[in-house]
């Protein structure tokens, strides 16, 4: 029988906290959460390196970068708060594995699906309604080996929370990072875009 929505939740966030993870971490409005650099954080290695599926224009010349877990709420709420932005900016959303054997499972179907956008929207579905998430695939040890390889890319470049936001900002050209989710409009101004409604 599916667990719970709470019961979800409830081990997701325990989960963060064993695994010192910043799932569960809410800096206050506006104070971004800086990542421990253990290798300089480089757009071109995410670019080079990971695995991921594209939300938005695959034109667009503003690629932003996002580590996430298939099992963590946090990495819901910046599903959603994305998708306002995704005109001006396209979305690489990156699958890794920390939360639980779900994650990699989940992570690797979502790459393998021939839409993985609608995929990803019926997992937060799934994942709202208290149903777990998707279900794994078959025939996904490649992607599983992908998801493996994104999780060790995020360790060297010293995050420890998920999500995970990499971007060059769109006015200065400067690399931002952010760890944690935040609302379309900080996640705008962290990005250099223009919030919606501006």
């Amino acid at each position: 029988m599916p667990k719970s929505l709470p019961s979800l939740i409830t081990a997701a966030l325990a989960a963060c906290t064993l695994l010192l993870v910043g799932c569960n971490d809410a800096p206050e409005a506006g104070a971004p959460k800086a990542a421990a650099a253990a290798a300089p954080i480089s757009v071109e290695a995410i670019a080079a390196e990971a695995k991921g599926f594209v939300v938005g224009s695959q034109m667009s010349r503003r690629t932003v970068y996002v580590f996430f877990d298939a099992q963590c709420p946090h990495c819901a709420v910046l599903w959603d708060a994305a998708k306002p932005l995704k005109s001006q900016a396209k979305f690489v959303w990156i699958p890794v594995g920390i939360l639980n054997a779900a994650s990699t499972a989940q992570g690797a179907t979502l790459l393998a699906s021939g839409d993985p956008v609608a995929a990803m929207d019926e997992h937060e579905a799934s994942m709202k309604a208290g149903r777990g998430g998707i279900s794994a695939a078959s025939s996904i040890d490649p992607q599983k080996d992908a998801v493996a390889k994104n999780t060790a890319l995020m360790t060297r470049l010293g995050f420890s929370g998920i999500p995970s936001i990499v971007g060059t900002h769109a006015q200065t050209g400067a690399v931002v990072s952010r760890e944690g989710a935040l609302p379309t409009a900080a996640l705008a101004e962290l990005l250099g875009l223009q919030a919606p409604g501006q």
